[in-house]
């Protein structure tokens, strides 16, 4: 764990720091699919992920989820590190969205390091501030984008969390990301690959622009 601690946060965290790390966290293999954090979870542990992709969905109780934002190797979830602070339950869905690795911090050393390590502090208070960017983007994105820039502009970020500009996913997946209807998604698509944006294979997006 530690070789894996200095190779993802080596230049984020002092030595100190990464060696409690190691001391009092667990490392846990997830794979594409996986639930991490489901609905209405009791939190205990923050995770820091080292490889892989993960996506937050939030609950919406009348029409499913909406994808809030990704998290990406060096990265931890703003909504978690909330729920652990604040002893609530958990608001949002993590689902793996590659297979990869994270490690899962108790929530009482969270606490203890905000006070300790001027690195922790720096890293927690900068992850909140990406968050949150992140989630008033997508809230952008409902507000003020039509469907057909909200898709592309999935597609990009998508393309980007998988190191790939050819993307593997159903259009049923892809509308549930974008809370509407794979008719919609099929439709804006055709219509983006006749704009020469992408190209359709017969079980993946290519991005070409």
């Amino acid at each position: 764990m530690k070789e894996l601690l200095q190779q993802t946060y080596g230049y984020i965290f002092e030595d100190k720091l990464i060696e409690e790390i190691v001391e009092t966290s667990l490392l846990r293999d997830f794979k594409e699919g996986d639930i991490l954090i489901d609905f209405g979870d009791s939190i205990r542990k923050m995770p820091l992920l080292i490889s892989g992709a993960i996506k937050i969905l939030r609950e919406d109780f009348d029409e499913g989820e909406l994808l809030l934002y990704f998290i990406e190797k060096g990265d931890t979830c703003a909504m978690t590190m909330a729920c652990c602070l604040g002893e609530t339950k958990s608001e949002i869905r993590a689902v793996a969205e590659t297979k990869g690795q994270l490690i899962m911090i108790p929530v009482s050393k969270m606490e203890e390091w905000l006070g300790k390590y001027r690195s922790w502090r720096n890293y927690v208070f900068n992850s909140y501030n990406n968050r949150l960017k992140e989630m008033l983007t997508a809230i952008d994105n409902l507000a003020f984008m039509n469907m057909d820039e909200r898709l592309l502009n999935y597609l990009i970020e998508k393309a980007k969390v998988v190191n790939s500009k050819e993307i593997h996913s159903t259009h049923q997946e892809i509308a549930y990301d974008l809370h509407t209807s794979r008719v919609v998604v099929s439709r804006l698509l055709k219509a983006l690959e006749n704009k020469g944006k992408i190209r359709l294979n017969r079980a993946s997006i290519v991005l070409l622009k």
